[in-house]
């Protein structure tokens, strides 16, 4: 071979390998199983995440980066999962909707690590959303003026006995027959937790020593059909399903005022529940409430863009 057709083969060959790598994108919908019915999603490590199905209880798991996935938990008859969250020990929380139950499943096997029945007596319930703490899950009742404590740890989840019922006092009032307490955060400084009441479009913090809430003062506008919270660092973002947008919500410290700074909306959303992030972007569970044949309708995570 003549020297100059080696030399720029050579030369070729060093631009190939020093071209940059091709990054691909994150797919900007992923498609969950037909008639999944999705209301809760949450991340877990890296861009694994999990998401719930309303009639079945069953949770998929997920790839952001890919968009692929599959069953982590299958559905049952008699459960149903509304609310989940998980925790840096890749536990899986479940909140179980009008079963008035919860669910703890390893988010690596999907065995069940610990089953609670929250809600007891013959009233209304509807166990809604989770958040986890260092000591608690702490889960919010739609139809009842309570949240409900698990006391958690590394290695550790209290069992049944251990379920304590912490009545909702001060601001926060009941509007029966209607949605009321619905997603779940702490305050940025931890010392509270927050929670909006989606028939009112008002949050509220909440005292976990005592129940004491107290109506977090909004400027800027509301949370007008609030559904699930995600704080990160000072920044609440609060889905309004009816509204297909979420409402962005700059906190003070305690968490006693906020101001509306922005609405992220998206073609794609068709009354998002809940949100869980990656990098710059939310991704939104739609859960498509009202349309007809639920069962054989197409279900998605919609990427929105922070």
């Amino acid at each position: 071979m003549p020297w100059t057709r080696r030399l720029l083969g050579t030369v070729l060959g060093a631009l190939v390998l020093a071209a940059p790598a091709v990054a691909h994108p994150f797919p900007e919908v992923i498609q969950l199983p037909t008639g999944f019915q999705p209301e809760g999603i949450a991340r877990g490590s890296g861009p694994t995440f999990y998401v719930g199905s309303i009639p079945t209880g069953a949770v998929f798991r997920g790839d952001l980066r890919t968009g692929r996935g599959d069953l982590l938990v299958p559905g049952r008859v008699g459960r149903s999962a509304i609310g989940i969250e998980v925790d840096r020990h890749r536990r899986v929380f479940v909140s179980g909707g009008g079963t008035g139950d919860a669910w703890v499943y390893d988010g690596r096997t999907g065995a069940e690590l610990a089953a609670y029945e929250l809600a007891t007596g013959a009233d209304p319930t509807f166990v809604n959303d989770v958040v986890v703490t260092k000591t608690a899950a702490w889960f919010t009742d739609s139809f009842r003026a309570v949240l409900y404590r698990v006391p958690i740890g590394p290695g550790f989840l209290g069992d049944p006995s251990t379920v304590e019922a912490l009545p909702l006092t001060g601001d926060f009032e009941l509007v029966p027959g209607e949605f009321n307490a619905n997603g779940i955060e702490t305050t940025p400084d931890a010392g509270r937790l927050v929670i909006v009441q989606s028939i009112t479009g008002e949050l509220f913090t909440v005292d976990p020593s005592t129940g004491d809430t107290d109506e977090i003062e909004l400027t800027g506008g509301d949370a007008a059909f609030g559904d699930g919270l995600l704080r990160v660092g000072t920044t609440l973002y609060v889905v309004q399903n009816q509204l297909n947008r979420i409402a962005v919500i700059q906190l003070s410290g305690d968490g006693g005022s906020g101001t509306v700074v922005d609405h992220l909306t998206d073609p794609d959303l068709d009354v998002p529940t809940t949100v869980a992030r990656f990098g710059s972007a939310l991704y939104a569970a739609n859960s498509r409430f009202g349309i007809p044949d639920p069962q054989a309708a197409a279900y998605e995570v919609v990427r929105v863009v922070i």
